[in-house]
C-alpha cells in the first residue's frame, strides 16, 4: 500500500467522521441559537425586574450581564455535551491542567478588570452621571461595563478606562454632594488696607447670585506673595462642572470691579528694558 492510498483512507475516514457527527453538529446550533434568544428574553425579564426594584443603573447593568452570562454559559455546556458525548464540565475543568494556568496568565488583565467591574458596580459610590477625576482625567461616568468605564471629558472626549485603574487608584467624586467648595485666590498691592480688601471682597460675593446661600463665604488673608498679600476666597455652589465654571467667573468679575471701584490695586509683574548701550533713535520724517 502506497502513501496515497493510505491519504486517500485518512481523508475518506476524515469525511465519513464529519458526516457522522452533522446532526449533532445540527443540533448543538440549534441549540447555541436558542441560547441567543433565551439570552436576550431573560436579559429584558431581568431588566424590568431591576427596575421595579429602583436599583441603580450600574446594578441594572451588572444584573442583566450576569443572567445573560450564566444563560450563555448553560448553553454552550449544553451544546459542548451534544458534540462531544463524553464531555461534562468536571472533565473539562481536569483537562484543563496547566492550560488552565496558562490561560489565565494570559488572560489575567482580563479576569482582573472583570472583577473590578463587579465591585466597582456593587459598592454605592460613583454612579453613571457623576463627575469624576482619576489618573489626570477629568469627566463625566457615561456608562460602566464589567471590563470598562466610558468617561466623557468636560472638552467632549470619550476616554474608556480599564476598571482596574478605577479600583486601583484614588478616584475624586466631585458630585457625590449636591454643592461643591470652591477656592480663589485674590492678590492686593502691600500698601492696602486689608480689612477694607477683605470688607470690599465679601461684599462682592454677596452679589453672585449663584453661590449657595446657605453656606457661608469666607475670605482669608492667606500669605505674603511675591508682590501681593494674598487673599483665599471660598463659598460654596452647585457641584456641576457647568455651576463651577460659572460661579468662578462671576466672581472673578464681581471682585475685580468691586476692588477697581474701592482703588485698590491688583498687582500685577512689571518688565523693564535695559539696553548696555544707548539706542540710536530715527529722526522722524517731517510732514510734508
Amino acid at each position: 500500500m502506497n502513501y496515497a492510498e493510505v491519504l486517500k483512507e485518512q481523508v475518506i475516514a476524515m469525511a465519513e467522521g464529519f458526516v457522522a457527527t452533522l446532526p449533532q453538529l445540527l443540533i448543538a446550533l440549534i441549540v447555541l441559537v436558542a441560547t441567543w434568544g433565551i439570552a436576550r428574553f431573560i436579559s429584558r425579564l431581568a431588566r424590568k425586574a431591576v427596575e421595579r426594584a429602583r436599583l441603580r443603573e450600574s446594578l441594572k447593568q451588572l444584573v442583566q450581564t450576569l443572567v445573560r452570562l450564566g444563560v450563555w454559559l448553560v448553553g454552550l455546556l449544553i451544546a459542548a455535551a451534544i458534540v462531544l458525548p463524553g464531555f461534562t464540565p468536571g472533565s473539562a475543568i481536569a483537562g484543563l491542567g496547566i492550560g488552565a494556568l496558562a490561560i489565565g496568565f494570559a488572560f489575567q488583565d482580563i479576569f482582573e478588570n472583570f472583577l473590578a467591574g463587579v465591585l466597582i458596580m456593587l459598592r454605592d459610590k460613583m454612579r453613571i452621571g457623576d463627575l469624576i477625576e482619576v489618573e489626570g482625567v477629568l469627566g463625566k461616568v457615561e456608562k460602566i461595563t464589567l471590563r470598562e468605564t466610558h468617561v466623557r471629558q468636560l472638552s467632549n472626549e470619550l476616554t474608556i478606562m480599564p476598571n482596574s485603574i478605577l479600583f486601583k487608584n484614588p478616584v475624586k467624586i466631585l458630585t457625590d454632594d449636591t454643592i461643591r467648595r470652591n477656592d480663589l485666590i485674590v492678590g492686593v498691592a502691600y500698601d492696602t488696607d486689608l480689612e477694607m480688601a477683605e470688607r470690599v471682597i465679601l461684599e462682592a460675593m454677596g452679589t453672585v447670585e449663584a453661590i449657595v446661600s446657605d453656606r457661608p463665604v469666607v475670605v482669608y488673608a492667606q500669605e505674603f506673595g511675591a508682590s501681593s498679600v494674598d487673599f483665599l476666597v471660598q463659598w460654596y455652589a452647585q457641584s456641576a462642572s457647568r455651576d463651577l465654571r460659572k460661579t468662578k467667573a462671576e466672581a472673578i468679575k464681581a471682585i475685580k470691579k468691586a476692588l477697581d471701584e474701592a482703588g485698590i490695586e491688583i498687582p500685577f509683574p512689571y518688565v523693564t528694558h535695559t539696553f548696555k548701550e544707548p539706542v540710536p533713535l530715527a529722526p522722524l520724517a517731517s510732514a510734508n
